[in-house]
């Protein structure tokens, strides 16, 4: 993954991406299913990280939920759309293979399609970042494309670009996950939403550190 050329796609698409995508989960109730689910496990228990947040509708959803819930994002035009959008909720601008934060930070973390620029190499670098900032028995919500090809954009909605999107096989990142010390509670495909997104199926894992 080129981290420069991620983060200038990201920065310069972030008001178009706000605008289109903050609203999507009122469209995905099976997202929200998973969320929810998710919010159960770890109400109470202590801050969670939506990791990859974009402008932070899945932070949103997440806090109306009364999770207390933190966005981290690399690109620096999402944490600005985020923190806009969610004047009540924390966004800090940071790598997620590198975080700068303390061992057992987090009792959970929601990476909703923030692993598909990642290569094969840097998976399991994740992964085991994703570990080391959970708490014993802390829960991870993991989406992604399914499949096995990468989508190469250089442009996006009208915007100059340079950035991969990876599909992925839900085989190898559940063996990526227990690699790295996560015990897989539940994994879940559903088909693409018409109208409402790219349409690829999409996998759910649920797992525990």
């Amino acid at each position: 993954m080129n981290k420069d050329n991620l983060k200038a796609t990201y920065n310069r698409i972030a008001d178009e991406y706000a605008r289109r995508i903050y609203g999507e989960l009122d469209h995905k109730p099976f997202d929200q299913e998973m969320l929810q689910d998710f919010a159960e496990k770890v109400r109470g228990s202590g801050l969670v990280c939506d990791l990859g947040c974009d402008p932070g509708h899945v932070a949103r959803y997440l806090h109306n939920l009364e999770i207390n819930v933190l966005g981290i994002d690399l690109s620096e035009g999402m944490i600005e759309q985020a923190r806009k959008l969610n004047p009540d909720i924390e966004f800090l601008p940071a790598d997620m293979m590198r975080l700068k934060l303390d061992n057992a930070s987090f009792a959970g973390i929601v990476a909703a399609y923030s692993i598909i620029h990642l290569t094969p190499s840097e998976i399991p670098v994740t992964f085991q970042e994703m570990h080391r900032v959970l708490r014993s028995g802390g829960w991870l919500l993991l989406s992604f494309h399914i499949g096995s090809q990468t989508l190469h954009m250089d442009d996006w909605w009208g915007h100059k670009v340079d950035i991969d999107f990876h599909f992925l096989d839900p085989a190898v990142i559940k063996r990526e996950l227990e690699s790295a010390g996560f015990e897989i509670h539940r994994a879940l495909e559903r088909d693409p939403y018409p109208d409402v997104e790219y349409k690829s199926c999409r996998c759910y894992i649920l797992a525990k550190s």
